[in-house]
């Protein structure tokens, strides 16, 4: 059991102010340290610097993921065994530490929805995830150093309607990505696998 259990609420690691919400539905995103530069990202937060902080979010997010589905980058994850690996991490926990519904692995990110379960909180279960993950791939790569941004995305999802336009969201990324042509192609996604809440 997670020793640091209790639900952290609103809290910041970085550029991004995360929701810890205890057993709340959560759309994530990970992405791989070089997939937008720490300069670009601090030139698009000084453009939306004035807009609400709810807003600034929204936007800084969107800038993002049109960045990253451009693939730049090394895109390790585009390498069978480092999605491979990063995939049956996210399903290793799946009803033990949190419920995971929907996901996909791209080159160079990932988007998931989970709930954490009693007794996790989000912030530990995103860490372990990064850390096993980063330290098996840089071992898999003979490469060292940072293989996760630090930061990520997290964003609670707000109703039934929320949940089914994100999870259409992550399973489309990848024919969005121009990768595949239907989300049953991606080997590394949810869309191959039958879903639990059909």
């Amino acid at each position: 059991m997670n020793t640091s259990s209790s639900p952290r609420g609103w809290h910041s690691r970085g550029y991004l102010p995360h929701f810890d919400g205890g057993e709340s539905l959560q759309f994530l995103t990970l992405r791989l340290a070089d997939s937008v530069p720490d300069k670009v990202i601090e030139k698009w937060k000084t453009r939306i610097q004035f807009e609400s902080e709810d807003l600034a979010k929204e936007l800084l997010m969107d800038r993002i993921d049109k960045y990253i589905d451009q693939g730049f980058g090394e895109c390790y994850l585009k390498q069978r065994a480092i999605a491979q690996l990063v995939q049956h991490s996210l399903q290793k926990f799946d009803g033990d530490r949190y419920d995971l519904f929907s996901w996909v692995i791209m080159p160079n990110h990932t988007h998931f929805i989970l709930r954490p379960r009693v007794g996790w909180n989000l912030s530990s279960i995103i860490k372990s995830h990064k850390s096993y993950t980063g330290r098996m791939s840089n071992r898999h790569l003979d490469r060292s150093g940072r293989f996760w941004q630090e930061d990520y995305f997290d964003r609670e999802i707000r109703d039934q309607e929320d949940f089914f336009d994100k999870i259409q969201y992550i399973e489309m990324n990848p024919v969005k990505a121009k990768l595949c042509k239907n989300p049953q192609e991606w080997e590394f996604g949810s869309a191959n696998y039958e879903s639990r809440f059909f």
